[in-house]
Formats: C-alpha cells, sequence, structure tokens
C-alpha cells in the first residue's frame, strides 16, 4: 500500500484549527478497511510548544476523506451498528457516561463493528471557566470509566457544547488526551448539513457532528445513510479521524 504525507495539526488554544504544516503519515484505505500500522504516529507531534493538544474541526489533508463523529445517543437506533458494519464506517463515538452509561451494552455492538470510542466528559457540563480541578475529574473520570468499560484510553476529546478553554486543554493534556475534537458541519434532524464556518459545503478534511437526537425523525440510520449518499456524490469518503489526529 502506498503511503502520503499528512498535515500533523499543531494549533491549540482558543482558536479553530485552520491549516497547517505537512508531515509524514499513513494512508487509510476506503471506507476505512485495513488499518495500518503506519497510522501509529508520534502523536507528542500534535502538541504546539506549550505541550497542551491541539483543538481541531477539520484537518488539513489532500485525502478526500471526511470524518463522521456521533455523541452518546448513537446507540440508541438498533440499526445503526449495522449500518457502520455493512458499510465498514471508521465513526468515532464521544461518550458521556451519565448519558451513555444505561446503554453501553449497545455501544460496545458498536465499537465491535469498528467504531471508535472517545471522551466526551463524565456528567456533560460547559468546561469553559470551570477550575483545573472539575475539569480534571470530568476528562480523566471519564477516561477511567470508558478504560474499564471497554478497556480502552481515548487519545480524543470532545468538550460538551464545543466549550472549552486553556484550562480544558491543560487538563485534557494532563489525562492523556492528544487532541480536541469540534466541528466544522453539523447534521441536522432534517437531514441537511450547517456549517460552522467557511463556504457552506463538505470539503476534505471536515469533521462533521451528527447528533443522535432521540425524537428526531428520519432516524440516526436514515440520516447516516443520506448523508453518505451526498458524501459520494462530492468524490469523498469516510476517514478514520484517530489516523489523521
Amino acid at each position: 500500500m502506498r503511503r502520503w504525507s499528512y498535515a500533523a495539526v499543531a494549533c491549540a488554544g482558543m482558536i479553530l484549527l485552520a491549516g497547517c504544516a505537512a508531515a509524514d503519515n499513513g494512508r487509510a484505505q476506503p471506507d476505512g478497511r485495513g488499518r495500518s500500522p503506519a497510522h501509529a504516529t508520534n502523536h507528542a507531534r500534535n502538541r504546539d510548544r506549550t505541550g497542551l493538544p491541539p483543538v481541531a474541526d477539520h484537518v488539513p489533508t489532500r485525502d478526500r476523506v471526511v470524518f463522521l463523529t456521533y455523541d452518546d445517543g448513537a446507540g440508541r437506533d438498533p440499526r445503526f451498528a449495522g449500518l457502520v458494519g455493512e458499510r465498514r464506517l471508521p465513526v468515532s463515538v464521544f461518550l458521556t457516561d451519565t448519558v451513555a452509561g444505561p446503554g453501553y451494552g449497545h455501544l460496545a455492538r458498536l465499537r465491535s463493528v469498528g467504531a471508535s470510542i472517545q471522551n466526551h466528559t463524565l456528567d456533560h457540563p460547559a468546561l469553559r471557566g470551570l477550575p483545573y480541578a472539575g475539569q480534571h475529574a470530568e476528562i480523566c473520570g471519564q477516561q477511567h470509566k470508558l478504560h474499564s468499560r471497554f478497556g480502552v484510553r481515548p487519545r480524543l476529546l470532545r468538550p460538551p457544547h464545543g466549550r472549552y478553554d486553556t484550562t480544558t486543554l491543560r487538563a485534557a493534556a494532563d489525562c492523556g488526551i492528544t487532541a480536541v475534537v469540534l466541528w466544522r458541519a453539523s447534521l441536522g434532524a432534517d437531514g441537511e448539513l450547517a456549517y460552522t464556518r467557511g463556504a457552506p459545503a463538505l470539503r476534505p478534511g471536515d469533521i462533521v457532528s451528527v447528533p443522535s437526537d432521540g425524537s428526531a425523525a428520519p432516524a440516526l440510520t436514515e440520516r447516516t445513510a443520506r448523508l453518505l449518499r451526498e458524501i459520494g456524490e462530492r468524490g469523498l469518503r469516510v476517514g478514520r479521524l484517530e489516523d489523521y489526529l
């Protein structure tokens, strides 16, 4: 398999990531097939000179990939794991213990078909403005919970509501987080994409948030299938976020 150069994400602080320098990494095959050891990058390189993890809503890459990220409700639609397994989708699921805890069994099925499990804090508070001890407890507490439940220690954190500050980055780093993940596009209950900045169209490297509204119609599986059609029509595919951050 050929290997290409990617950009190592190196922007941290109070701004969103947008364009950094290139560094070597491996390439995922279409639909995330065949995870390669070449993706085992030195994640310390992703940190800036302060040692804080980068904050990303977009990954600079020449690969025609976008990244699908979900929250705790991904386990509520029993058909969703089937879609992920059938399409071999390398999705990332960010979990809050107090929300996902009762449904960890369903989420274990998602993990068994290839979804990665990441950190969304213990109780889903808005972290920005909280003291270090509180933010550390929320992030590290969920690291411990997920390790206990799934045997994994996530590298990625999505701060609830997308709100964070420098204290969040410090606490995240101390809990073993190597990148804080936001989103440039979000899929609404109506199946339409909304963008936080830039041109209102998917582009390579975009991180897409797919909220799991329990009462939303159509269901998560239908909304994801519709999104996959749009991704394909734009000549894009789904990449594994952990291979690029």
